[in-house]
Formats: structure tokens, C-alpha cells, sequence
């Protein structure tokens, strides 16, 4: 018997209209000091670990340049961030940091990932950013490679039912590392109210 078609994952779910802004003339470039540092700045993420990671996206939108935080992901796509805004430059997918470690530490987003960093609780091993927990399943294929997986997810609904999901994947190489920062929504509220950066 035939297998199954299986759809394919990355199809985006909806058809952009025609009235959604296209990016125009997008180039990266290295992440200076600017409003867009300061930004990181104020949420306790200091510019010399902003720099390792993030760029600076610059790009036009109907004929007007932005320019915003840009953190890379796999498919060459960048999550996006501002004081203001919150978005993606497609493909959206996850970000993936290999050291050669048997050990993963997931995160939802990148100022999570990078309010890890400045926590200094990194002992070299590697880092997977959903970017999304909508993409928790394009995880999997890096994920079953890994002994121990340290989740670092937001304490709400969302994040309390993708770490269920990957218990039932996993089972007891899921480490729930969210006690570090009970009482908080997540990882960055847990750094910025507990060490706010001298500005």
C-alpha cells in the first residue's frame, strides 16, 4: 500500500493580501550602538551580547527605510524587534546554536535566549529558539538528538502546553527550568527585574 502524502510543513497557512507590505531592499548589517541598543538595553540585555547574536535589519516598506534587531533563523529569515514592534522578515522558522553539546536549552523567543546569556548560566552547550511555540514540531528533528533538553518557556498556558507536549515526546530527558523564574511571565521579566542594567 501507498504511504500517505504527507503536506508539507513550511506552506505558509494563509495567502498574504495584496494590501501586506513587502519588504524592499533588505541588508544586515552589525548591530551598533542606537535606539535599537538602548531598547535592549532597558529589557537588561547589555550591547556586548546583543552584538554576538543580533543585527541590525535594515529595510523599506513602500518606499520608507526602518531598521529594527535582527536575530537569524534557520531558513535565512530574521525575527524582529523594536520598542514598538514585534515581527518577522519570512521565512519564519527556528534558530538553532550548535557548540557540539548533548545537551539543549530551548527557548521561546530570542530575548529569552539572550537574557540567558547575560544570567551566565551557559556552560557551552547549545541553544534552539522556537521563535514561535506554532513551530515546536519543526524542533523535533534537532531535539531527538539531544540526551538533556533544558526548557526555559514562558510561564502562561502557551508555554505550560508545549513543555507538555514535549514531555510526551521526551519524557524524562525534559528538564522544566522554569522555577528559576517562578512569579515571572518569563526569563527576560525574571533578568530585568532582578538585575535591571545601569544605563
Amino acid at each position: 500500500n501507498m504511504p500517505m502524502p504527507v503536506p508539507e510543513v513550511s506552506r505558509p497557512t494563509f495567502q498574504p493580501k495584496p494590501s501586506e507590505p513587502a519588504f524592499e531592499g533588505v541588508e544586515a548589517a552589525p548591530l551598533f550602538h542606537s535606539p535599537l541598543t538602548d531598547y535592549l538595553a532597558e529589557r537588561g540585555i547589555p550591547y556586548g551580547i546583543a552584538s554576538r547574536y543580533c543585527c541590525q535589519l535594515n529595510y523599506g516598506v513602500r518606499g520608507k527605510r526602518y531598521f529594527a534587531v535582527g536575530f537569524r533563523n534557520m531558513s535565512g529569515g530574521y525575527e524582529l524587534r523594536t520598542r514598538f514592534m514585534k515581527w518577522c522578515l519570512p521565512p519564519k522558522d527556528i534558530s538553532l546554536i550548535r557548540n557540539g553539546s548533548l545537551t539543549c536549552n530551548l527557548f521561546e523567543g530570542f530575548i529569552d535566549f539572550l537574557s540567558w546569556k547575560v544570567l551566565g548560566i551557559s556552560r557551552g552547550e547549545d541553544y534552539l529558539v522556537l521563535n514561535s511555540v506554532a513551530l515546536l514540531e519543526r524542533s523535533f528533528p534537532y531535539l531527538d538528538n539531544y540526551g538533556k533538553i533544558r526548557c526555559y518557556l514562558d510561564n502562561d498556558d502557551a508555554g505550560k502546553r508545549t513543555l507538555a507536549v514535549l514531555r510526551k515526546r521526551y519524557g524524562d530527558r525534559i528538564d522544566d527550568c522554569s522555577d528559576l523564574y517562578a512569579g515571572c511571565k518569563d526569563l527576560n521579566e525574571y533578568l530585568e527585574s532582578n538585575f535591571p542594567l545601569e544605563q
